[in-house]
């Protein structure tokens, strides 16, 4: 009988190491088999909750926040297109991209929760934003990836124009900060257990039969 397994996944939609920490243990999930089943959980956290509407050149956002330089922002960039398709996802070069809010995204990944299509809307955004380099805060784009996703594009569209789930998006960011998350992804097992960061699928499979392990012989 598999063993079931919350996994409660904080992250952003604009955060490289959170595709790549999903498909990490997605690979992972998939290694172990039918040991495990997981029940995946998708919460909100804005890396940037006060970017303005139409977003900020990604490598001025970086050098202010970070201060990389341009030879570093490059060097990152090729690595971190190098892990995400070490996972079987593909990471366009963004370097003359932007950064946008996400906070409509996460009000529809919020609604997509209760209609069973969480996961599949994630991977949609995802690929929307780092593959396509579209902007994930046009309602047009997020409309459409809803309806990839499975979902109702006309609900998604009313949800939008209005402020439906606004209020517990914030709550719930409030909250994960409060829990101490301050970064992203952060992966919570079964309320006790944290993994953080974009590891790669071996590290996940290895923290994964570990809890498993120890729930079992507890």
């Amino acid at each position: 009988m598999p063993r079931p397994m919350k996994i409660d996944f904080v992250s952003d939609i604009s955060c490289p190491w959170c595709i790549i920490g999903l498909r990490g243990m997605e690979i992972a999930l998939d290694r172990i088999g039918g040991a495990i089943e997981a029940q995946i959980i998708f919460h909100p956290f804005e890396l940037n909750p006060d970017m303005p509407p139409g977003g900020q050149d990604i490598g001025e956002h970086i050098a202010q926040k970070y201060g990389a330089s341009p030879q570093q922002r490059k060097a990152n960039g090729a690595m971190i297109r190098q892990r995400a398709a070490d996972v079987g996802f593909t990471m366009a070069d963004r370097s003359d991209g932007r950064i946008y809010n996400t906070f409509d995204a996460h009000r529809l990944l919020h609604w997509a929760k209760s209609e069973g299509c969480q996961l599949e809307l994630k991977h949609r955004l995802f690929s929307a934003y780092f593959t396509d380099g579209e902007a994930p805060e046009d309602h047009d784009v997020l409309i459409r990836c809803a309806a990839d996703a499975g979902l109702d594009p006309e609900k998604a569209r009313a949800i939008l124009e209005s402020d439906r789930f606004a209020a517990e998006v914030s709550t719930e960011e409030e909250t994960w900060r409060r829990g101490g998350v301050s970064s992203v992804p952060t992966i919570v097992i079964d309320d006790r257990y944290v993994i953080n960061g974009g590891q790669p699928p071996e590290a996940f499979e290895r923290a994964l039969r570990r809890i498993a392990e120890e729930e079992v012989t507890a």
